[in-house]
């Protein structure tokens, strides 16, 4: 069973009866035949959902994006990536759990990979910080493209992040100026690089690792300034109102491609890309090779300028 979201609680309740019907033809106690009621609840629960997914609000969108089912960071390193070998450490501080890097193979190519873990259950979620990045985590990612840059490896960034760690400790470590540098390498490699946005892109904390020269976004991600929250928070002390900061913020896929500051949109599956991982893993992994593919054999000063020009050029025109 799901985790059901508070838009698909009419999708919740049809699946649940699917669920009894079956648990009774199995045990054999029924005397009717459920098969024909299974198979109306079955059309009438698609039908649902295919309504539910037709017009997700913002907001909705913000729920799916951060669906505690939905794949994270480490189910698209196992799925994607062969012989990844992670690296640990800032060589300054400590090691980010946040953060998962490391140099891998895509298709047989060595690359690096970065990535922003939240974890999948409580004990995960701790020991990764839900995902939020310290200092330290970003200055392992600027390690790691460092090394990337040296020995002429592509990087792929996978986000998923609600922001950088807010904590007093990760302030007086220097938060600001280390996602500040990590930027900076992005904008600086003379190797192709290629986010993805697999759940939330959360302010900094996300761009540290997204300024690519492509940026592709799940189609139920989000992509924004500062979380709907905490944006409804500041401008009317009341995160009550997150629904219309979300829809204001933009922070859709398809607002985002349109105002041309992700390349293209990663179709998901009906109901979200924990409802099918393996479809959704196939087209990113489609998505995927296409912009290695077009970066392949690019000199690295075409590189630096393209991924420039790229993110100069965000609201130049609007």
């Amino acid at each position: 069973m799901y985790s059901y979201l508070e838009f698909e609680k009419p999708i919740a309740d049809l699946e649940g009866q699917i669920l009894e019907l079956k648990k009774l033809a199995e045990s054999g106690e029924g005397a009717v035949d459920v098969a024909e009621e299974i198979a109306r609840l079955e059309k009438r629960s698609h039908e649902a959902l295919v309504e539910a997914y037709r017009k997700l609000t913002p907001w909705q969108k913000a729920m799916v994006a951060r669906h505690p089912d939905r794949p994270h960071c480490i189910d698209y390193v196992d799925a994607l990536f062969t012989e990844f070998t992670p690296l640990a450490g800032d060589r300054n501080f400590a090691e980010d759990h946040a953060v998962m890097a490391g140099f891998a193979r895509y298709h047989g190519q060595p690359v690096a990979v970065i990535g922003q873990e939240k974890g999948n259950d409580t004990k995960s979620r701790l020991k990764h910080n839900f995902g939020m990045a310290r200092p330290e985590g970003y200055r392992k990612a600027v390690r790691i493209m460092e090394l990337a840059d040296r020995f002429g490896l592509p990087v792929i960034t996978l986000v998923d992040t609600a922001g950088a760690y807010p904590g007093i400790g990760a302030e007086e470590r220097g938060q600001a100026e280390a996602i500040a540098r990590s930027t900076e390498k992005c904008l600086n490699l003379r190797v192709p690089l290629v986010s993805v946005i697999i759940g939330e892109g959360g302010s900094g904390g996300a761009i540290a690792i997204a300024t690519a020269n492509t940026v592709l976004m799940l189609e139920h991600a989000i992509y924004s300034v500062i979380s709907p929250e905490a944006g409804a928070s500041i401008l009317w002390r009341d995160a009550a109102r997150a629904k219309d900061v979300a829809t204001a913020m933009k922070i859709t896929a398809q607002d985002l491609l349109e105002l041309k500051i992700i390349d293209a949109i990663i179709s998901e599956p009906l109901g979200g890309a924990h409802r099918d991982v393996s479809a959704v893993m196939a087209e990113t992994d489609r998505h995927l090779t296409k912009a290695m593919a077009a970066l392949d054999g690019k000199d690295g000063d075409t590189l630096r300028r393209q991924r420039r020009e790229k993110f100069l050029a965000i609201g130049r025109n609007l």
